[in-house]
């Protein structure tokens, strides 16, 4: 797969790509990732990228054009128009584990990364495929949100991960948190290791570990079980979790 990063900072998305989970995708082949600099596609002695807003107000705005010359190059780089243009924008579509599971499937990934107050309209109306957010908050540019998309993508592609399943199991994987992990000791200062996690029942462990789940999403995020359809045992799992926390 590849990723391709419009970014006013190349050696910060390079620096921080080379380790980990996203490293070993590009060492291993399986993920190529590029950046690009608008400041490469101006045309005056100062390299501008940005301007004063219409209107008046605070900041600047990214301009139109070294962003859609950047774009076009990285399409003619990769897949062209079956790239998918993506603008970080804390006005987007939540980045959820879906949205990542989604976009596994493509061939090219373009990821803008804005500064200032924002780019012009007008390349969001004609360039961007889609708008994606970390959050309701706002940082001081789009190369962590990128950052955090490559790496959330990478991690899902075959032959990335050591073992296939530890992604599986994630948290929100299933629309579940994750359930408590523990290992050696088996006692550290008093608290021990759950006994079923001992006994070698991998029936029974899996069994607990569904409960864990179902328990720390409904005591955490709770908002998240109204989205998802339990199945029966489930349902039972969740109400043994309430009644022995009570």
């Amino acid at each position: 797969m590849r990723f391709d990063v419009i970014t006013l900072f190349p050696e910060m998305v390079k620096a921080a790509s080379r380790y980990g989970v996203t490293g070993k995708a590009i060492d291993n082949g399986v993920v190529r990732l590029e950046t690009w600099n608008p400041r490469d596609y101006t045309h005056d002695k100062h390299r501008t990228v940005d301007d004063r807003p219409y209107g008046g107000g605070p900041g600047m705005v990214m301009k139109y054009q070294p962003l859609f010359d950047a774009v076009s190059e990285a399409k003619e780089n990769g897949f062209g128009d079956r790239a998918k243009v993506v603008y970080l924008s804390p006005q987007g579509r939540p980045i959820t584990q879906s949205l990542l599971n989604e976009s596994v499937h493509c061939e090219q990934l373009i990821l803008v990364a804005g500064r200032y107050e924002g780019i012009d309209e007008r390349f969001i109306e004609t360039v961007c495929d889609e708008e994606w957010s970390l959050g309701d908050y706002v940082i001081s540019g789009g190369e962590l949100a990128a950052l955090i998309v490559v790496d959330g993508v990478s991690r899902l592609l075959p032959g990335v991960l050591g073992d296939e399943n530890s992604a599986l199991q994630d948290s929100h994987m299933d629309g579940l948190l994750d359930y408590p992990h523990f290992t050696r000791p088996e006692n550290i200062e008093g608290r021990v290791v759950p006994e079923v996690l001992l006994s070698g029942n991998h029936a029974d462990i899996e069994r607990w570990r569904l409960k864990q789940a179902l328990g720390r999403t409904w005591q955490r995020r709770p908002e998240l079980l109204k989205n998802k359809q339990l199945s029966d045992v489930e349902y039972e799992l969740l109400q043994e979790f309430i009644v022995e926390l009570v």
